[in-house]
């Protein structure tokens, strides 16, 4: 009887702890995945800009349509790509390109802020002044967001990869999430440099 007692016991113990296990990784996930939503809603928010930016623009830098178009483009490859690894964060392939159409978005918009100084009368546009303060929160907020969900990626990775989290992550098919890494390009690099 003792036996039995102690068998079930110890069943339960080990039911316990795996529930926990379990439910810790789930948590995780979770906010990790909270962590992307707040990068997707600053980053919505930059794309929302982008094009009254390039609006503006255009009055001011009729010679430049191709670098204003550069942007655009760069920004609807952006959103495409942001849109593709929402939906899967453990897809690594996708959240890497992201990263990439993000970092290429960077570089056309650094390109056309160069640019812009040669526009004396767009670099005093309110419109323009404001939008420019607007993108430049935009970004911070961007990093910052950016910063969390790493740090949501290493905490649920590194739950993953330790011991009791790795067993359970095996047996329920957890998938490590990816981490937002700068490009390799070192144009891609540059931080948006916005100057009014």
């Amino acid at each position: 009887m003792v036996a039995m007692i102690v068998l079930i016991a110890i069943v339960l113990l080990i039911l316990f702890w795996g529930v926990g296990a379990y439910n810790r990784l789930v948590s995780l996930r979770n906010q990790f995945k909270n962590a992307f939503a707040q990068i997707d809603v600053q980053l919505k928010r930059r794309y929302d800009l982008i094009p009254n930016l390039v609006e503006t623009a255009k009055g001011y830098m009729k010679h430049e349509r191709e670098s204003l178009e550069a942007v655009i483009a760069a920004r609807n490859q952006a959103v495409t790509a942001n849109a593709k690894a929402g939906v899967d964060l453990g897809d690594a392939a996708a959240v890497r390109q992201m990263a990439a159409a993000e970092g290429a978005l960077t570089a056309s918009l650094g390109k056309m802020f160069a640019l812009s100084e040669a526009y004396p009368d767009l670099k005093a546009n309110q419109n323009m002044m404001q939008l420019t303060e607007e993108l430049t929160s935009t970004e911070n907020r961007i990093a910052f967001a950016r910063q969390a969900y790493n740090d949501g990626v290493m905490q649920y990775n590194t739950s993953l990869e330790q011991f009791p989290g790795s067993i359970i992550a095996g047996m329920f098919a957890f998938r490590a999430g990816e981490l937002l890494q700068a490009t390799e390009s070192p144009e891609e690099r540059k931080a948006v440099k916005v100057t009014f």
